[in-house]
Order: C-alpha cells, then sequence, then structure tokens
C-alpha cells in the first residue's frame, strides 16, 4: 500500500509534468493547486526525490521569487543550463521577467 506522502508526490510530479517548456512555477503555486497553501516545502521534498525521474522537469521549479533554490541539487549549473535552452534566461541564479514565463496551474488547469 502507498504512503500518503507517496501519493502526494505522484500528485505534485503530475502537476509538474504539465508546466510547459519555457515557463516556472514555485513551490507554492503547485502546493496552492493541490489544495495545500502551506505544503511548499513538501513540494521541494518531492523535487528533491525525483532526481532519478527524467520524465520530470524539476528544474522548473523555483521559489515564489525566482530563484533556482533547488540548484544544488542539480549540481553545478544544470539546473540554469536546463532553463537557458528552454529560452528562460537567468542571472546570479534568478529568473530574469520572472513574471512572464510564471506558469500558475490553478489558472492554466481549470
Amino acid at each position: 500500500m502507498a504512503s500518503s506522502q507517496e501519493n502526494l508526490f505522484d500528485n505534485i510530479y503530475q502537476v509538474v509534468k504539465l508546466i510547459p517548456v519555457g515557463r516556472v512555477t514555485s513551490y507554492g503555486a503547485i502546493a496552492k493547486y493541490l489544495g495545500s497553501k502551506a505544503g511548499a516545502r513538501m513540494v521541494g521534498w518531492a523535487m528533491n526525490a525525483c532526481h532519478t525521474m527524467p520524465d520530470v522537469p524539476a528544474h522548473r521549479v523555483v521559489n515564489r521569487n525566482g530563484l533556482l533554490s533547488g540548484k544544488h541539487h542539480f549540481g553545478g549549473n544544470v539546473m540554469q543550463e536546463l532553463l537557458e535552452a528552454e529560452g528562460v534566461k537567468v542571472k546570479n541564479d534568478k529568473i530574469i521577467e520572472f513574471h512572464t514565463h510564471f506558469w500558475d496551474p490553478s489558472l492554466e488547469l481549470l
């Protein structure tokens, strides 16, 4: 039987898989969409746990200010390189024009 944490992680991964190329969202936006405003930390834990899952684009999940707060889990500048390959500009570990790249699942997944 799967634990409730495993089920939550699976739900988080399903949302992350829907983030379009060239767009980003935040831990909190995913948590809010899933009905847990205080669950941003749990979304972060899910992102940390999915690095062996190539179909989960964890690099598209950043903090609420557009900072690459999970960068160290990718090693080196991999997170930034993946975002830049999708047309998202990053400077000093922060997404340039974050508001134009932001994808809000609560608005996009009606």
